[in-house]
């Protein structure tokens, strides 16, 4: 799922052309830093095991729901 949310959020980064939006499109590209990190990745299955133990798993990851939530996008 953060390679969904990747994709998602590289596409709207494309979209991002004016001088007055180059601050949020840096901001994103920290993001999309962020989800490729390893300490990410590691905190992200920490949570998911986490999750499944408590019976608290759902369809959507953080990172997708995240990067649908900053860019508008449906969930599902």
């Amino acid at each position: 799922d953060t390679d969904r949310a990747l994709v998602l959020l590289e596409e709207y980064c494309k979209k991002l052309r004016k001088p007055e939006e180059q601050q949020l499109k840096k901001a994103i590209r920290k993001v999309m830093g962020i989800f490729k990190s390893s300490l990410f990745q590691a905190l992200l299955d920490s949570f998911k095991k986490k999750a499944a133990r408590h019976g608290t798993t759902s369809h959507t990851s953080l990172s997708v729901a995240l990067a649908c939530d900053v860019l508008g996008y449906p969930k599902d």
